[in-house]
Protein backbone atom coordinates (compact mmCIF):
# COMPACT_ATOMS: atom_id res chain seq x y z
CA UNK A 1 0.00 0.00 0.00
CA UNK A 2 1.62 3.35 -1.20
CA UNK A 3 2.24 5.80 2.20
CA UNK A 4 0.39 8.35 1.15
CA UNK A 5 -3.14 5.83 2.05
CA UNK A 6 -1.73 4.00 5.09
CA UNK A 7 -3.55 4.77 8.47
CA UNK A 8 -1.89 6.17 11.12
CA UNK A 9 0.17 4.29 13.37
CA UNK A 10 -0.71 3.51 17.16
CA UNK A 11 0.95 5.61 19.79
CA UNK A 12 3.43 4.49 21.43
CA UNK A 13 2.88 2.94 25.21
CA UNK A 14 4.85 5.70 26.63
CA UNK A 15 5.64 9.68 25.61
CA UNK A 16 9.43 8.84 26.59
CA UNK A 17 10.41 7.96 22.78
CA UNK A 18 12.42 9.58 20.31
CA UNK A 19 9.91 10.15 17.18
CA UNK A 20 11.45 10.04 13.72
CA UNK A 21 13.29 12.88 12.39
CA UNK A 22 14.68 13.74 15.49
CA UNK A 23 18.37 13.19 14.74
CA UNK A 24 18.38 10.24 16.95
CA UNK A 25 18.91 11.60 20.21
CA UNK A 26 16.83 10.35 23.04
CA UNK A 27 14.22 12.87 24.84
CA UNK A 28 14.30 12.92 28.10
CA UNK A 29 11.79 15.32 28.48
CA UNK A 30 9.20 13.14 30.63
CA UNK A 31 11.21 13.92 33.35
CA UNK A 32 10.16 17.48 33.61
CA UNK A 33 6.71 16.73 32.68
CA UNK A 34 4.27 17.42 35.86
CA UNK A 35 2.54 13.96 35.36
CA UNK A 36 6.08 12.53 35.59
CA UNK A 37 5.14 10.87 39.32
CA UNK A 38 1.03 10.30 38.20
CA UNK A 39 0.33 6.30 37.47
CA UNK A 40 0.92 6.03 33.88
CA UNK A 41 -2.97 4.03 33.49
CA UNK A 42 -4.08 8.20 34.29
CA UNK A 43 -1.84 9.54 31.74
CA UNK A 44 -3.39 6.37 28.85
CA UNK A 45 -6.90 7.00 29.99
CA UNK A 46 -9.69 7.03 27.40
CA UNK A 47 -11.78 7.78 30.34
CA UNK A 48 -12.25 11.51 31.53
CA UNK A 49 -13.03 11.02 35.14
CA UNK A 50 -9.78 8.53 35.33
CA UNK A 51 -7.84 11.84 33.71
CA UNK A 52 -8.96 14.53 35.87
CA UNK A 53 -5.23 14.50 38.10
CA UNK A 54 -3.27 14.63 34.99
CA UNK A 55 -5.45 17.41 33.25
CA UNK A 56 -4.80 19.09 36.60
CA UNK A 57 -1.04 18.79 36.47
CA UNK A 58 -1.06 19.93 32.96
CA UNK A 59 -2.25 23.19 33.90
CA UNK A 60 1.37 24.15 35.78
CA UNK A 61 3.56 21.80 33.43
CA UNK A 62 6.21 23.44 32.37
CA UNK A 63 6.87 21.18 28.94
CA UNK A 64 3.00 21.19 28.09
CA UNK A 65 3.37 22.49 24.58
CA UNK A 66 6.54 20.43 24.18
CA UNK A 67 4.67 17.31 25.19
CA UNK A 68 1.68 17.95 22.70
CA UNK A 69 4.24 18.25 19.91
CA UNK A 70 6.11 15.39 20.70
CA UNK A 71 3.51 13.21 21.38
CA UNK A 72 1.69 14.39 17.87
CA UNK A 73 -1.81 13.32 19.40
CA UNK A 74 -3.43 13.50 15.52
CA UNK A 75 -0.77 11.94 13.48
CA UNK A 76 -0.35 9.00 16.17
CA UNK A 77 -4.34 8.17 16.93
CA UNK A 78 -2.99 8.60 20.36
CA UNK A 79 -5.16 7.79 23.62
CA UNK A 80 -4.61 9.54 26.63
CA UNK A 81 -3.47 12.83 28.02
CA UNK A 82 -1.42 15.13 26.43
CA UNK A 83 -0.49 18.91 26.11
CA UNK A 84 -3.66 19.69 28.82
CA UNK A 85 -6.36 17.97 26.32
CA UNK A 86 -7.66 14.16 26.32
CA UNK A 87 -7.57 12.70 23.18
CA UNK A 88 -9.61 9.78 22.18
CA UNK A 89 -7.93 7.85 18.52
CA UNK A 90 -6.01 10.79 17.79
CA UNK A 91 -9.09 13.09 18.75
CA UNK A 92 -9.62 15.71 21.69
CA UNK A 93 -12.30 15.06 23.75
CA UNK A 94 -14.08 17.02 26.35
CA UNK A 95 -13.16 16.49 29.90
Amino acid sequence: MPASTMSPQPAPTSPDFTPSGAGGEHLDWRRSAACADLPPHSVFTRIPSEAAAVLRACNQCPIRKECEAVVDPGRTWFDGVSGGRLWRNGRAVAA
